[in-house]
C-alpha cells in the first residue's frame, strides 16, 4: 500500500530530529531553515545535506542541579552539556533548548553547550563546610559520553573529582565511551561509590540507527555492560524508553541479552513526549513508520490517560492502564527467568573527604 512507504527524502542522515520545531512556548520567532542553516545545505536531489555540529562554551556559577522528585532515587545531577549529539528522537530533555531560544528539534542535537569549568565548579561546592554528601546523577539529561566528551573530556574530568573527594555517583550513559574511564570507575567501584546504567531502545541496528542515529549501537552497549562488570563495576540495563508497535516486541530479548552481558538487574520505561518532543516524534513517526502512527500514538495515548504526554509523578515514569501493566509484567516476568533483580545501589557516602586547595592550610596535613 502506498501508505506504508517511508519518506526517506525528508530526514537528514545522521540525526534524529526531520526539522526544527515549529513553535515552542516560549512565544519566540519560529525558526525555519534559513540563515545559517542555509550555509550547511547542499542539496543532492531531494536530499538535505548534513548539518555541522556547533558547540558553544559555557561558563556557569554553580554546576550542582537539585530536585525533589518524589519519583526519582536522586536529589542531585550533573550535566556537562546542553544538547546532545546522539539525537534521539524521544529524548525527554529536547524541550530544555527552548530557554536558549534555540529548537528542541535540530538545534538540539546539533547546537550543543559544553561546560569545561564543571570539575573546577565542584571541587568549590564539596569544599564548602555546609556540603553535605548524597549519590550524584550524571547522564539524567543529555548523555555524558555523547561524542564531544572524546575532545572536551568533561566527564572525565568530574569523575576524578568524585574519586579524590570519595563521593557517590550514578552514572546513566548510552554509549561505549564510557569504557574510556574504566579505571577511574573501576577504583569507585571498588570504593561501593558508584554504579552504571546503561541503556538499550532496541537490539535491532537498523530501528536504533533511525531512533538515536549517532549513539553507538546495540551491539557496542551490550559490549560495554561486560568488559564493565568484568572490573567489577555494577551495571544496570534500563529499557528505555519503549516505543509501542515499534520496539516492546523485543523486550524478552533485551532482557535475554542484558544477562548474558552480565548486568546485574533491568528496569523499563514507556516513552514520554513532554512539550515540543511530542510533535517532534510524530514528525518522526510520519517519515518512517506513517503506517504505524496512529497505532502507536493510540497506544501512547492510553499509557498516558488519553493525552500524548503525562507529567505527574510516578505515572510518568510507569504509565497507566492495562498496556503498562502488560510491560511491566512481561519485564519481571522476563528478569526471574534470567536471575536478574531490581536495581539496588547502595552507595556510601560515609567516605567523603572534602578537596584540599593548593595553598590552603589542610595541604600541611
Amino acid at each position: 500500500m502506498e501508505q506504508n512507504k517511508r519518506s526517506p527524502s525528508l530526514a537528514r542522515k545522521g540525526r534524529g530530529a526531520v526539522t526544527n520545531s515549529e513553535s515552542h512556548r516560549f512565544n519566540l520567532p519560529m525558526r525555519e531553515d534559513d540563515g545559517d542553516w542555509l550555509d550547511d545545505r547542499i542539496s543532492l536531489g531531494d536530499a538535505p545535506a548534513k548539518l555541522r555540529t556547533q558547540v558553544t562554551i559555557e561558563s556557569p556559577k554553580s554546576i550542582l542541579s537539585f530536585n525533589q522528585s518524589p519519583d526519582i532515587p536522586f536529589d542531585r545531577s550533573i550535566n556537562a552539556y546542553r544538547g546532545c549529539e546522539h539525537g534521539c528522537i524521544y529524548c525527554y530533555a529536547r524541550p530544555s533548548h527552548a530557554y536558549h531560544d534555540l529548537s528542541p528539534g535540530l538545534d538540539f542535537e546539533t547546537k550543543l553547550f559544553a561546560k569545561p569549568n564543571a570539575a573546577h565548579l565542584l571541587r568549590g561546592t564539596f569544599a564548602k563546610p555546609t556540603y553535605r554528601p548524597a549519590p550524584i546523577a550524571i547522564g539524567t539529561n543529555t548523555d555524558p559520553y555523547q561524542p564531544i566528551e572524546k575532545r572536551y573530556q568533561i566527564t572525565r574530568q568530574i569523575l576524578e573529582v568524585m574519586l579524590e573527594t570519595r563521593h557517590p555517583v550514578g552514572i546513566t550513559t548510552k554509549s561505549n565511551r564510557i569504557l574510556d574511564d574504566r579505571d577511574i570507575l573501576s577504583q569507585l567501584a571498588s570504593l561501593d561509590l558508584t554504579a552504571i546504567a546503561i541503556s538499550l531502545t532496541s537490539l535491532d541496528r537498523n530501528i536504533s540507527r533511525i531512533l538515536e542515529p549517532r549513539a553507538p549501537s546495540p551491539a557496542k552497549r551490550l559490549e560495554a555492560v561486560s568488559q564493565l562488570r568484568e572490573q567489577s563495576i555494577p551495571v544496570h540495563v534500563n529499557i528505555a524508553p519503549v516505543i509501542p508497535a515499534i520496539t516492546d516486541h523485543e523486550i524478552e530479548e533485551i532482557v535475554a541479552a542484558a544477562a548474558q552481558y552480565g548486568a546485574q538487574s533491568v528496569s523499563v520505561i514507556p516513552v514520554r513526549l513532554p512539550h515540543e518532543v511530542a510533535p517532534l516524534f510524530e514528525q518522526w513517526l510520519e517519515t518512517h513508520f506513517p503506517d504505524r502512527k496512529r497505532k502507536v500514538m493510540g497506544i501512547i495515548a492510553s499509557l498516558r490517560a488519553g493525552k500524548k504526554n503525562d507529567p505527574d509523578f510516578h505515572s510518568r515514569m510507569k504509565g497507566q492502564g492495562p498496556w503498562a501493566e502488560l510491560l511491566h509484567h512481561r519485564v519481571a516476568i522476563a528478569a526471574r527467568k534470567h536471575g536478574l533483580g531490581k536495581a539496588k545501589f547502595d552507595l556510601r557516602a560515609d567516605l567523603f573527604r572534602r578537596p584540599i586547595f593548593k595553598g590552603s592550610q589542610l595541604e600541611l596535613f
